[in-house]
C-alpha cells in the first residue's frame, strides 16, 4: 500500500514477509490504498496527462498479480537513519489486508459502480499524482488496483482469467478499454509479438482468451483498426477449439458497431479471404456446426470488404481461386455461393472472361457447372454481360472441337462443355422468326377465307371475292388469262409429243460420249484433290465453320441494327414522304372529279372523257407547236444576230 510516513521522508518497498530495509517503521497516512477508474461504457473521464503506457503493461496486469499484492510501497522516515528490520512491520500489512476491513462484494458490477466514491476517487488520485509526481505507470497501478478493490462483483466476462485468490479484475479491465479505445495503434503496431505471445500460452486457453480479449479492445472505437487485429491475432487461431468461438463472436460483434464497411475496404484480401470462405462453406472442419452458421451469415459483408470500392478492377483477381474450388464434388451450399461469386465476377469485371479463357483447358469439370449455371440464369444475365460472354462461348466451342480431335482431356468432361456451350449460343441469338410457319399460314388463311365466303354465300359470282373480282374487272381477265394457257399447254403438249422422242434419241447420240468424257475428267480431279488438298480443304472447312458461327452470332445483331434503322427510315418516309403526296393526290382527284362534272355537266360519260381528252391533247399540241415556232425564231434572231 502507498502510505506516507509521520515525518515524511524518502519512500521505499516493502514486501510481505520481510522487514523494510530502512528504519522507522512509522505508520502511513491511513485508509485504504485507492486509483482512479471507471467501468465500460458507465463512467466518462480524461486522463490528464495521458497514460504513457509501456511494453510490460499486459505483463503486469495478467503475469505479476500475485507479484504487485506482495510488494507495496510505503513512505518510511525522511531523516532517520536505516535501522535493521522491524519484525512487527508485517502485522501492520495484515491489519490493513484484513477481510473485515475488505470492500463488500456487490451482486453485479453496475451496481459496484453506482456505489463507487468518485469524490473519494478523484482525491486518491490527486494523491497519487502529487507523491508519484511524472510516474504515470504508476498511476495506472494505482487505478487498477483501487478498482480493482472497490468494484468486488461476479466477473461477467467468461473469457478473463481470475485471480488464483480470487481478486476482481475489473480495474484492469477498464484501465484496457480506456487505454485502447483512446490509442489503439498501441496494440495494431505490435500484432505480431502478440500473436507470439498468444501462441506461446496455446496450451493455456484462459490465458489465450484473456489475451484476445485485451487485444480486442482496439476495435470497438476504430473499425480498421479493429479488423487489423481481427485478421492478424484471431483468423489464425480459428481452427482451434477452445478459441474460435470468441473469435467469431468477436468479428459478429466488430461487423456490427461498425455497419459502415468502407473503412475497411482494402484490409481483406485473397490470403485471408478464401480461407474464410473454406471455414464458413467446407463441412467437416475444426468449426462446430453452428459456428460454421454464424460464420456464413457473416460472409457477405466479408465479401464486401474483400471486393473493396472498386470490385470492377479487382473481381479477376479473386476469379481463379473461385473456379478451382467449383468442383462437381463440393458441397451445396459452397457451390452456390461460388458460382454465384463467380457470375459476379463475369458480370462486373471484364477482365474476369479473359482470365477464364487461359483457364479453361485445365478446368473443365468447373468450367461445365459454370456455363450449365449460366445457361439457367441466361435470362437474369445484363445484355451488356451477354454480348461479352458470347466471345468467350465461341472461343470454349473451338477449343472444346479441338480436344475432341486430339482426345485429350476427359471426353465427358468436354461433351458437357460443349453442349452447354451450344444452349448459350442459342440463348445469345435469341428467338428466331418463324418464317415458315409464317409463309404456310398465309396461303392457309387464304384458303380458308375463300372457303367461308364461298359457303356463307350461294355461289362464287354472289360470294364477295366473285364481286370483288367482277367489279375490279380481274375476273373477266383472269378467265382470258385462263383459257389462253389452257389453249397454249394443248399445243405445247402436242408439240413436245411429236418432238422429244426424236430429239431425246439425237441428243442421246451426240452428247453421250461428250458427258462420259467430262464425268472421267471429273472423277480425275476430284480424286488429285482429295490426295493433295486434303490438309487445304481441312484447313478451309474448319475456317468456314469458323466463320460461319461468328456470322451466326454477329449477324442477328447485325440484322436487328438494320431492322431498327429499315424500320426508322420507312417510319420517316410514311411521315415526310407518303402522307403529304397521298393528301395531294386526294385533293388532285377531288378537284378533277369536279372538273369533270362541270365539264359534263353533272354525268361523267366515256364520250364526254374521250372528248375532253382530245380536246387536251389536241390545246397540247398547239401549244408545243406554238413553243416550237417561238424557239426556232428565237435560235434564227440569235444566229442572225452573229
Amino acid at each position: 500500500m502507498a502510505a506516507k510516513a509521520a515525518d515524511g521522508g524518502r519512500w521505499e518497498v516493502v514486501k510481505k514477509g520481510r522487514r523494510p530495509g530502512a528504519g522507522g517503521g512509522g505508520r502511513g497516512a491511513g485508509g485504504d490504498r485507492r486509483a482512479l477508474g471507471e467501468a465500460n461504457g458507465v463512467w466518462k473521464y480524461d486522463l490528464t496527462p495521458p497514460i504513457q503506457t509501456t511494453s510490460t503493461l499486459y505483463e503486469r496486469g495478467f503475469e505479476k498479480i500475485m507479484k504487485r499484492q506482495n510488494k507495496e510501497q510505503v513512505p518510511p522516515r525522511a531523516v532517520e537513519p536505516k535501522k535493521p528490520a522491524n519484525k512487527k512491520q508485517p502485522k501492520k500489512v495484515a491489519m490493513l489486508t484484513n477481510p473485515s476491513q475488505k470492500q463488500g462484494r456487490f451482486r453485479s458490477l453496475e451496481e459496484a459502480l453506482k456505489a463507487l466514491d468518485v469524490a473519494a476517487l478523484q482525491k486518491e488520485l490527486d494523491k497519487s499524482q502529487s507523491v508519484f509526481t511524472g510516474n504515470p505507470s504508476v498511476w495506472l497501478k494505482d487505478l487498477a488496483s483501487y478498482l480493482n478493490y472497490k468494484l468486488q462483483a461476479p466477473r461477467s466476462e467468461p473469457t478473463l482469467s481470475q485471480h488464483t485468490h480470487g481478486e476482481s479484475l475489473h480495474g484492469y479491465r477498464i484501465c484496457i478499454q480506456a487505454i485502447l479505445q483512446d490509442k489503439p495503434k498501441i496494440v495494431t503496431t505490435n500484432l505480431g509479438k502478440f500473436l507470439e505471445l498468444l501462441r506461446s500460452h496455446q496450451s493455456r486457453p484462459a490465458k489465450c482468451l484473456t489475451i484476445m480479449w485485451a487485444l480486442g479492445q482496439a476495435g470497438f472505437g476504430n473499425f480498421t483498426e479493429g479488423l487489423k487485429v481481427w485478421l492478424g491475432i484471431m483468423l489464425p487461431v480459428l481452427g482451434i477449439k477452445s478459441l474460435s468461438p470468441f473469435a467469431i463472436a468477436y468479428l459478429d460483434r466488430l461487423l456490427l458497431m461498425h455497419p459502415n464497411l468502407s473503412k475497411g475496404f482494402g484490409m481483406i484480401g485473397p490470403k485471408d479471404f478464401f480461407p474464410l470462405l473454406d471455414f464458413a462453406y467446407m463441412p467437416n472442419n475444426s468449426l462446430t456446426p453452428s459456428l460454421q452458421e454464424q460464420l456464413c451469415q457473416l460472409f457477405p459483408r466479408l465479401k464486401v470488404l474483400a471486393f473493396g470500392s472498386k470490385p470492377e478492377s479487382t473481381l479477376h483477381i479473386y476469379f481463379p481461386s473461385f473456379l478451382s474450388r467449383a468442383t462437381p464434388s463440393c458441397p451445396p451450399e459452397m457451390k452456390k455461393q461460388l458460382l454465384s461469386s463467380l457470375t459476379q465476377c463475369l458480370t462486373v469485371d471484364p477482365l474476369s472472361a479473359s482470365v477464364w479463357r487461359q483457364l479453361y483447358p485445365k478446368h473443365l469439370s468447373q468450367s461445365s457447372l459454370l456455363l450449365e449455371h449460366l445457361l439457367r440464369s441466361w435470362e437474369r444475365i445484363p445484355k451488356k454481360t451477354q454480348a461479352s460472354l458470347q466471345e468467350s462461348i465461341q472461343s470454349f466451342k473451338v477449343t472444346n472441337q479441338e480436344l475432341l480431335k486430339k482426345g485429350i482431356g476427359n471426353t465427358e468432361q468436354v461433351v458437357t462443355c460443349d453442349t452447354a456451350c451450344k444452349g448459350l449460343l442459342q440463348q445469345a441469338q435469341g428467338p428466331r422468326p418463324p418464317w415458315i410457319w409464317l409463309l404456310l399460314l398465309l396461303p392457309i388463311s387464304a384458303v380458308g377465307l375463300l372457303c367461308y365466303d364461298l359457303q356463307s354465300h350461294s355461289s362464287f359470282q354472289a360470294s364477295l371475292t366473285g364481286q370483288l373480282l367482277l367489279s375490279s374487272g380481274l375476273l373477266p381477265a383472269g378467265q382470258y388469262i385462263c383459257a389462253k394457257f389452257y389453249s397454249y399447254g394443248l399445243q405445247g403438249y402436242s408439240w413436245l409429243e411429236e418432238t422429244l422422242p426424236a430429239c431425246s434419241s439425237h441428243l442421246s447420240t451426240v452428247v453421250r460420249p461428250s458427258l462420259q468424257l467430262a464425268w472421267a475428267y471429273t472423277n480425275a480431279t476430284a480424286s488429285f484433290l482429295s490426295a493433295h488438298c486434303a490438309s487445304h480443304l481441312a484447313w478451309f472447312n474448319e475456317n468456314l465453320t469458323d466463320t460461319y458461327q461468328r456470322l451466326q452470332i454477329q449477324l442477328p445483331d447485325a440484322l436487328h441494327q438494320l431492322l431498327r434503322y429499315l424500320k426508322e427510315l420507312l417510319l420517316l418516309l410514311h411521315q415526310s414522304v407518303l402522307q403529304p403526296a397521298w393528301h395531294l393526290l386526294l385533293q388532285a382527284l377531288a378537284q378533277a372529279q369536279e372538273h369533270w362534272h362541270e365539264v359534263c355537266r353533272g354525268e361523267v360519260t366515256w364520250n364526254c372523257i374521250k372528248t375532253q381528252l382530245s380536246e387536251a391533247a389536241q390545246w397540247t399540241w398547239l401549244c408545243l407547236q406554238d413553243s416550237t415556232v417561238a424557239f426556232l425564231d428565237w435560235a434564227l434572231a440569235m444566229i442572225s444576230q452573229q
